[in-house]
């Protein structure tokens, strides 16, 4: 069973100074890692977000949650991703999935495909990567993607390539995760495209049971499983939870038992919080937890509880 850690995720800042600030922010504060999310929206780019916030830290680990796998080839990726490995001295995660979000495609144009379609070709494109960050070359051939005799430079920090974060809901990405990653990210349902109510009703504790099920049919095998994530949609440290709670139960459409049993959220006190999170990795084997910018100063005593137990 891992220990215990912690990232936020942040979108943006208003200055060069600010995000300066938030990162190192987050790393006195004793958390793991900052993530940046890849949509086109009111956000930074990940990448120059990251080298950033990289080079403001000593620790703290940067990474994306996650990067569409449809608006990179797979081989300008690993250049970017290996040289940002190289100069944050191995403190890089790349956090890939097979896209998901309907607005992303149609304001940039680019071509939503259906769902198994996406899946195959994060597939190729993994197995791309991991040609690169293994042995610096990669030959390919498959339906969507042809490489021949590329040559990655310059060399990953880390031997082998920066940690594989893998994320998503569905079946096929949990199980390719389960596989191929370092780290899964477990989320709710994202076949939908947009934040609402099918996310919401697969958030329910029996969906999360059969996402680690498919997880573990992914890792059977492997010599060292990968380390299991959970983002979240809310966090709270508050005297009165049960009132959170209630509200989530009516937004979600989901009884309050089981918003409360749920991964998506936590509230509580600081020592309820520190229970309910236990009993979730007992449950689920959920080690890194993933909190929002507006909950980094409250969620902080946990994290200090927490980190690396």
């Amino acid at each position: 069973m891992n220990g215990f850690r912690f990232a936020v995720q942040l979108s943006t800042a208003p200055s060069a100074t600010a995000w300066r600030e938030l990162a190192t922010k987050v790393e006195d504060l004793g958390y793991s890692t900052l993530y940046v999310p890849d949509h086109f929206d009111d956000q930074l780019a990940p990448m120059v977000a990251l080298t950033v916030a990289a080079e403001a830290t000593t620790t703290l680990n940067v990474g994306m949650l996650v990067l569409d796998n449809d608006y990179r080839h797979p081989v300008v990726l690993a250049k970017e991703a290996a040289t940002l490995d190289l100069m944050s001295e191995g403190r890089f995660e790349l956090g890939l999935g097979a896209g998901w979000m309907t607005s992303d495609y149609e304001s940039s144009g680019i071509p939503l495909d259906p769902p198994a379609v996406r899946v195959d070709r994060l597939s190729e494109s993994l197995e791309v990567l991991e040609q690169l960050f293994s042995t610096g070359s990669a030959t390919f051939s498959g339906e969507h993607y042809q490489v021949t005799n590329s040559v990655l430079t310059p060399a990953p920090f880390r031997q082998g390539g920066p940690k594989l974060v893998l994320g998503g809901g569905s079946r096929r990405v949990l199980t390719l995760a389960g596989a191929k990653a370092d780290i899964v990210s477990v989320v709710p349902s994202l076949r939908s495209g947009t934040i609402g109510a099918e996310m919401a009703k697969g958030a329910t504790p029996a969906s999360y049971d059969d996402r680690m099920a498919w997880v573990a049919s992914g890792a059977a095998g492997r010599s060292v499983a990968p380390e299991l994530q959970c983002w979240t949609v809310f966090t709270s440290i508050t005297d009165d939870a049960e009132t959170l709670y209630e509200q989530f139960s009516a937004l979600f459409d989901l009884p309050v038992d089981e918003v409360k049993a749920s991964p998506v959220g936590v509230a509580g006190t600081v020592d309820e919080v520190v229970e309910q999170l236990e009993v979730r990795r007992d449950r689920w084997g959920f080690s890194y937890l993933v909190i929002h910018e507006g909950e980094i100063d409250a969620f902080a005593p946990v994290v200090a509880a927490l980190a690396g137990r």
